[in-house]
């Protein structure tokens, strides 16, 4: 017996299913628990190549396809994402300068409680524009599109999922570590559920969406990791690598 779902609700139990995987790449931190604190470096690092690997390949090509799709030049196309990967970039920045505040004590600044939390942001706010891909995919053909999209994103949020845990076990829980791990996905069904209800709105903000969310991590990264890696030696270095070949393998094979 087939069940008929509206494009909106299959939007939106679609991306919140996708969504969720997240919470399967945080459920290692359940094991790792306080031990994670011992490689900071390593999981910093594989965080960092996750990121930047999602940052063109989830997100800066997807836009362009879509942009393409839409039938805008190639420069106004190139200026669009300069512009919106550099504006992404620039708002985390300014986070960054806002929160120093919150992360500072008589004894200083605490530098690895601002970088997790900049890097927790950053993998959250990208899920936003997933989401909407879900909802407008599910809008447009529920049949194909949608469940190929909500499919495709679900198995990426793994890593991501693995990232954000990872980097909150370096100082929470690890049942606190899982539970941010699988919330960072949850922003996906409320922007699915946007995306399949005003999916012409949508379609068009939605490559703006996702540069600005690269924009955002690829900030992120250089900013507060990397600076980091280079003082823990090789292995954080080719832990980066790894992270950052596992995510381009998925995000080149699932389109």
């Amino acid at each position: 017996m087939s069940i008929d779902l509206s494009p909106v609700l299959a939007g939106t139990i679609a991306s919140l299913l996708a969504g969720a995987a997240t919470g399967l790449g945080g459920l290692p931190m359940l094991g790792i628990g306080r031990s994670a604190a011992r490689c900071q470096g390593v999981m910093l690092g594989f965080a960092a190549g996750v990121m930047l690997a999602a940052s063109f390949f989830s997100l800066i090509v997807p836009a362009i396809g879509i942009l393409d799709r839409q039938g805008i030049g190639s420069w106004p196309a190139a200026a669009m994402i300069a512009v919106a990967v550099l504006v992404g970039g620039a708002l985390l920045l300014a986070l960054g300068r806002f929160s120093v505040e919150r992360f500072t004590s008589e004894e200083g600044l605490d530098r690895t409680g601002h970088r997790i939390w900049l890097l927790v942001a950053a993998i959250t706010l990208h899920n936003a524009p997933e989401g909407l891909a879900v909802g407008v995919s599910f809008a447009r053909d529920a049949g194909g599109e949608g469940y190929a999209t909500a499919l495709g994103i679900g198995i990426q949020n793994i890593p991501e999922g693995f990232a954000v845990g990872s980097a909150l076990a370096l100082r929470y829980p690890p049942l606190l570590a899982f539970a941010g791990a699988l919330a960072s996905g949850l922003v996906e069904p409320v922007f699915g559920a946007l995306g399949a209800t005003l999916v012409h709105r949508f379609a068009m903000l939605l490559p703006i969406a996702l540069c600005l969310a690269a924009g955002a991590m690829i900030s992120v990264v250089m900013s507060q990791i990397a600076p980091e890696l280079g003082e823990d030696g090789h292995a954080a270095q080719g832990s980066l690598l790894i992270g950052l070949a596992v995510m381009t393998c998925l995000d080149v094979a699932l389109g």
